[in-house]
């Protein structure tokens, strides 16, 4: 054969290979319902750390169960396809809540601070300020345009949508999936965004979110009936919402004892502000529902509806147990999301066999800078001090003294105020936290196991809750109904596009 004709055929046939592999996986319109999970700041160490928390557990209650805690399965990993997604804002290298959530719902990369709205809105004015008077929003009208969300272009078919998360339900990303502002600190102005006939309804909710559950009392009720009110006037969301057809829950227990099967809308206001870390909650036996206890109830509630629906549902308090440096309450917290994906998997396996109608989706908003340390042992605790793997002995840093597997590159410590030396969700128990000095303090009698304990920080940024978000890529899951487009490497944006065909919006 002529060489010049030969390397022709291999370069086609070459080329018909690769046109192949890159070939679009479609999956237009194949779901016609979503959950989109979001762990909030759930990056990959987080992830890992929370895997292998689980199977210390496991083995806890069920020895001989697992060769060792590293072995365990999260509900999450268990979905068949995954991808990376990079988290970057319009003007930041590391990404606020407000638009990286944005992001997801509606493709578009935006500011800091601001939540589903176009490119050009800004957060702050030229002087620096905030576009926020207390918890109302001062957002001037040409300041950018709302940006389309998925739920409101399920809403749009006539699907059944809703929003749950452990945080205040005005809190930035439950809020990125229903409202439009221009600084997401506007927390009264996003409630009465959810209010159908008020002033400052976003019509393109229709006749309304169906499902909406978590904490945020405060910028819902008035001062006259809620002394912890954040609200300027005297509006009774809670009041208005109920004249227009919603069933109101404010605890666990009544919760529980709801017939959601036949309830058509729903609003669940389980707290003042932010619901309960799942340890305080279980711990404390506190009168709220878990995360799985609101995903299943909104299953019910939305499930009614034929032609399906779009559910999102956070772990909210992962990313500020982070925040914080207390990771037991991360992993607490991460694994209570597993549990609401195990069940939410299981539930809708019952409705939907196969998952042929079905997409799940789960997914972090940005990482934190939480970092997995030191060559440990198998099988050694993941909350304790690193045992070398070879000798099975504390390993020692350059000063003589041991670490722990989790450290945070910064974060806080507890300072000189009253308010900062303790921890006000566990009855004002002293936060165990070694200083961040010239010297480390030795930590080789101290219980870092201990639900207060804060991990160690390379830079010091202030007080308990100043530890910053990372700027690295997340993992994404996915399973069900249009779950096979999600792989690779892609822009947070490129999620929203993702969603959108495999659900047909």
């Amino acid at each position: 054969m002529n060489p010049i004709l030969r390397i022709s055929t291999i370069a086609l046939a070459l080329a018909g290979s690769l046109s192949l592999l890159a070939a679009p996986a479609h999956a237009a319109g194949e779901a016609k319902n979503v959950i989109f999970f979001l762990g909030d700041g759930m990056g990959p160490v987080t992830v890992t750390a929370a895997r292998i928390y689980k199977g210390e557990r496991e083995l806890a209650t069920k020895p001989g169960s697992l060769r060792s805690s590293e072995r365990a399965k999260l509900a999450m990993q268990s979905l068949p396809y995954a991808a990376r997604v990079k988290t970057f804002s319009l003007d930041g290298q590391t990404t606020d809540s407000a638009p990286s959530m944005a992001a997801y719902m509606t493709g578009v990369k935006m500011n800091n601070e601001v939540i589903s709205m176009s490119s050009d809105t800004q957060a702050y004015a030229p002087d620096g300020k905030q576009f926020i008077s207390g918890e109302d929003s001062t957002c001037q009208p040409t300041n950018g345009k709302p940006a389309v969300t998925l739920l409101e272009l399920a809403k749009a078919q006539g699907r059944a949508v809703g929003a749950v998360s452990t945080t205040r339900v005005g809190h930035a990303t439950p809020a990125a999936t229903y409202a439009h502002i221009c600084n997401r600190n506007g927390y009264n102005t996003i409630a009465e965004q959810s209010v159908p006939g008020h002033p400052n309804y976003n019509a393109r909710l229709g006749d309304g979110v169906d499902v909406l559950m978590g904490g945020g009392q405060r910028n819902y009720l008035p001062k006259s009936v809620n002394a912890s009110s954040k609200r300027t006037d005297d509006a009774n969301l809670v009041e208005m919402m109920r004249a227009k057809g919603y069933t109101y829950v404010s605890k666990g227990s009544e919760l529980a004892s709801l017939n959601a099967t036949s309830t058509k809308k729903l609003l669940g206001l389980f707290t003042q502000s932010e619901m309960a870390y799942e340890l305080d909650r279980v711990k404390q036996r506190l009168d709220e529902p878990s995360l799985s206890d609101m995903t299943t109830k909104a299953l019910d509630v939305l499930s009614q509806n034929s032609k399906g629906f779009f559910l999102m549902v956070e772990g909210g308090r992962i990313d500020h147990a982070l925040h914080a440096t207390n990771a037991k309450r991360a992993l607490e917290d991460t694994l209570a999301m597993d549990k609401a994906i195990e069940n939410a998997v299981a539930y809708m396996e019952k409705k939907d066999p196969g998952l042929k109608n079905t997409l799940i989706v789960v997914t972090a908003d940005h990482d934190h800078n939480m970092v997995f340390n030191g060559y440990s042992q198998i099988g050694n605790p993941i909350l304790g001090k690193v045992k070398d793997y070879q000798s099975g002995q504390m390993a020692k840093a350059q000063d003589g003294k041991p670490y722990t597997t989790l450290v945070f590159g910064n974060g806080g410590r507890p300072g000189e105020s009253a308010s900062s030396r303790v921890n006000a969700e566990d009855g004002n128990k002293p936060w165990i936290a070694p200083a961040r000095g010239a010297v480390r303090e030795d930590v080789t009698a101290v219980d870092t196991t201990d639900d207060n304990y804060l991990q160690e920080v390379g830079i010091n940024l202030g007080s308990p809750g100043a530890e910053t978000h990372g700027g690295g890529d997340v993992m994404l899951f996915a399973g069900g109904a249009g779950a096979k487009i999600f792989k690779g490497t892609m822009d947070n944006t490129r999620v929203f596009n993702k969603v959108k065909e495999a659900a047909g919006l």
